[in-house]
């Protein structure tokens, strides 16, 4: 598996999970390109832990 994705609420949510993620040892992958490193229309955060597992958090309700 490459990585599982999740559903993180709102954006503002996800920008809420983005915001603390490194203080639980999460690391942001594609920063350059948050909140739409999936296409325009796709807002999620990429992270990725220590031990390289991954995670996509996707907005899935309006802000």
């Amino acid at each position: 598996m490459n990585h599982i994705a999740l559903h993180g609420g709102t954006s503002a949510d996800v920008d809420r999970i983005v915001g603390r993620a490194s203080t639980h040892g999460w690391t942001e992958l594609y920063a350059d390109r948050y909140p739409h490193a999936g296409g325009p229309d796709h807002y999620a955060a990429y992270l990725e832990d220590e031990a390289g597992s991954k995670v996509e958090v996707v907005a899935t309700a309006p802000r």
